[in-house]
């Protein structure tokens, strides 16, 4: 008993304590946010370790997406659960800025003298440094020691440094030239430049054109492969069918062990007289508010800052310091990607920045797959960035929309009122009253997962504005989407050719997804057919793999150079004899569509199979007899007696089925990307593209999410209108009199 009384009074000490000594003397847990992987990740974590060591102080990390990590950042800051600190790259310091997601560096002018040129520019606005830099990245030109002499001293002598011809579907180099990012060194070369110092779209005029000719040249003099990304530019690589590959240090952790390989800086490009200068990323220990007020988060972004982390990093993830104070690097990476990152541009750090890639992006596509000229794909391109950029509307007055809403409200409790006091309503809801308690539950579930998240969605739709600076517009969003912006209304990216598009692809999905299911599910509910189990597994593994993995399957397969299906199709035109090219598609809209739509149907059809065999159940087997007995064939009975016993079953799953295919977002996203140009984007992609890739248009897209809405409401509710519509018209035609005098002739 007095031990217990101790303890309770030592326990209500020490909490006491708790509460006066000051929040400071208290032990600290500092976060910090990374995008590391790998080699760097490690790296991180040992360098966060020895810190924990010698101050005590707790680190507490979160590995976050790239993709996301702007978005999740400000939604963490803005409710107070942002971290103290975080590494990204300087090229969202305006967004971060804007965003007030990041602060000053405390004392930030008395690191600054230690820093490299471009890396101190990269993390300065309005003289003050915004970021502690410690890495620069950059890409470079990787080539293989076993296949060549060495780097050429100019782009158009790679051949000459081949110490054997090339096999068949190889390249001398590879590289994702269809991104800005990687045609940049091109650019940059020949003069070009993506943004002026106003943040104007540089992207055009006779520089960025010549680039582009440059790099059309090389694709179709078989030179560099005419499209790729970053897994096949590591494949090629990797298995010697491209023994030069630009890429960056990111690429040496892909490589198998024992490859050999070797790294230069990028080399002169003879047609236009200057070497190429790739784009400069310098990633930095950045202060959220939090941090910046935080002694021991300052302290900690010094010591990631330091030059024993510095040489660290540099040793065991191989990236190149941005502090000039170092010993030089005995490791020949380090010290190429160190003399590349000296000539390197570093990318704009302004929110213009990051909506110059994809219009940039769209144009490099049309270019180098022959389908648009340089001049006017370069025109469009700058058209689409101007209208991204377009300042947002002027905010409305809320006074129309709190009139309707008081309105709405009014006669809504008039007619609860009304209600309330009838007294049959009244008795009813007593008597109700038990059942209530067994659906509370599923109310409040609904309310909180469907019904809130709904409303949400449709408030910020009368919203504009940075995220963070949202004002009422009204209807401004939607009369902008239904004017297509003040454009044709069938234009490339419109909402009704968008719109088109959705009802194109979900038709036709739909169509087979019934056609197949119908076929297979009446094949498998045979009762004579063996091994019915092994089949139906076997057709269920669509439906049961991830979307996005079969996504991804499907688009390497429909690769023009390396895909199964590529391959097949050369396979069967050789053995016709016929001489066919391989088929790009993804440049043309009704191969791209193909592709978006032979992927769906193998995702769709095992569900309307397992519906079809649960509704061949219901279906009696003494009525099919007796229509045997009657002699209806096979097809007559199926037509005439199956269908119209299993349709009420299967129109539900018709309905889901066209509502998932309607909003098929991983598809069109995974496995065409949208491409060519983004006219296979249906609706719900159109609206990702809004939020997250077109300046943080939340209100914009929110707006396309209402219209998704209303549409998908308003198709599931037709068949149900019509059918109430023919009701009343047969019964009001039923009660009719007939012509007065004049006898109903009644015939035998």
């Amino acid at each position: 008993m007095v031990r217990g009384l101790r303890a309770a009074w030592l326990g209500a000490v020490l909490c006491l304590v708790g509460l006066v000594v000051p929040r400071s003397a208290q032990a600290e847990t500092l976060r910090l946010w990374h995008a590391y992987r790998g080699d760097e990740k490690a790296a991180l974590e040992a360098l966060l370790a020895q810190y924990e060591r010698d101050t005590g102080v707790h680190v507490e990390t979160l590995n976050v997406p790239f993709d996301a990590f702007l978005s999740k950042l400000q939604a963490a800051v803005l409710h107070g659960e942002g971290p103290h600190l975080f590494i990204d790259a300087h090229n969202r310091l305006g967004a971060l800025a804007h965003r007030k997601v990041v602060a000053a560096v405390p004392d930030g002018a008395e690191v600054a003298p230690v820093l490299r040129e471009a890396a101190r520019e990269a993390v300065s606005m309005d003289g003050r440094l915004y970021g502690l830099p410690i890495s620069m990245k950059s890409v470079a030109l990787y080539y293989r020691t076993d296949m060549v002499t060495g780097p050429p001293d100019q782009l158009e002598n790679l051949r000459q440094t081949l110490r054997a011809p090339l096999g068949a579907a190889s390249y001398p180099l590879a590289y994702a030239s269809a991104s800005l990012y990687f045609h940049a060194p091109f650019l940059h070369a020949f003069g070009g430049r993506v943004l002026s110092d106003d943040d104007d779209f540089q992207f055009v005029g006779s520089e960025a054109e010549a680039s582009l000719r440059f790099v059309h040249g090389l694709i179709e003099d078989g030179t560099v492969p005419a499209s790729a990304d970053g897994a096949l530019v590591t494949q090629l690589f990797s298995s010697g069918k491209a023994p030069f590959a630009i890429s960056g240090p990111w690429l040496a952790s892909e490589l198998p062990d024992g490859l050999p390989y070797a790294v230069a800086p990028l080399p002169i490009i003879g047609a236009a007289g200057e070497p190429m200068a790739p784009f400069l990323t310098v990633e930095s220990v950045f202060f959220t508010p939090d941090g910046a007020a935080s002694p021991r988060a300052a302290e900690l972004g010094r010591y990631l800052f330091g030059t024993e982390a510095s040489i660290l990093r540099r040793r065991d993830a191989r990236v190149v310091p941005a502090r000039r104070d170092l010993p030089p690097s005995d490791d020949a990476f380090v010290a190429a990607f160190e003399a590349q990152a000296d000539t390197a541009v570093p990318m704009p750090k302004s929110m213009a920045g990051q909506a110059v890639f994809e219009p940039a992006d769209k144009a490099l596509k049309k270019v180098l797959n022959g389908t648009m000229g340089a001049a006017e794909a370069l025109a469009e391109a700058e058209f689409r960035f101007d209208d991204v950029q377009r300042p947002p509307p002027e905010p409305a007055s809320t006074t129309p929309a709190l009139l309707i809403l008081g309105a709405l409200m009014s006669l809504a409790a008039l007619a609860m009122v009304k209600r309330a006091r009838d007294r049959s309503f009244r008795a009813e809801v007593r008597r109700s009253l038990p059942a209530y308690r067994y659906v509370v539950h599923a109310v409040v579930a609904l309310g909180v997962l469907v019904f809130l998240p709904l409303s949400a969605g449709a408030a910020i739709s009368l919203f504009a504005g940075p995220p963070d600076e949202q004002y009422f517009v009204g209807l401004h969003n939607f009369w902008l989407i239904l004017t297509a912006r003040g454009g044709p209304l069938l234009a490339n990216g419109s909402f009704y050719l968008v719109l088109l598009t959705t009802i194109a692809w979900t038709l036709i999905n739909v169509f087979f997804h019934v056609s197949i299911g119908l076929l297979l599910g009446t094949l498998l509910a045979r009762p004579t057919l063996r091994f019915k189990g092994f089949y139906r597994v076997l057709l269920i593994v669509p439906w049961a793999v991830p979307n996005y993995v079969t996504a991804l399957a499907w688009k390497g397969m429909f690769h023009q150079q390396f895909g199964a299906v590529t391959a097949f199709q050369l396979k069967l035109a050789g053995l016709l004899g016929m001489n066919m090219e391989p088929i790009a598609w993804f440049s043309r809209f009704s191969t791209a569509f193909t592709a978006n739509i032979a992927t769906n149907v193998w995702l769709g059809f095992p569900f309307m199979m397992v519906v079809t065999i649960a509704a061949l159940t219901s279906v009696p087997k003494d009525v099919l007899e007796a229509a045997k007995v009657d002699g209806a064939s096979r097809w007559q009975r199926f037509r005439l007696v199956t269908l119209p016993i299993i349709r009420p079953n299967m129109l539900p799953a018709v309905v889901l089925g066209s509502v998932w295919t309607f909003n098929m977002f991983n598809v069109v996203f995974l496995v065409s990307g949208g491409e060519p140009d983004g006219s296979t984007d249906i609706l719900v992609s159109e609206a990702y593209r809004w939020a997250f890739t077109r300046q943080a248009q939340y209100g914009y897209a929110a707006a396309y999410a209402v219209l998704i809405f209303l549409l998908l409401f308003g198709g599931t509710r037709l068949p149900a209108w019509i059918k109430s519509l023919r009701q009343r018209s047969r019964s009001v035609g039923e009660d009719e009199p007939g012509p007065v005098g004049r006898p109903v002739e009644v015939k035998a």
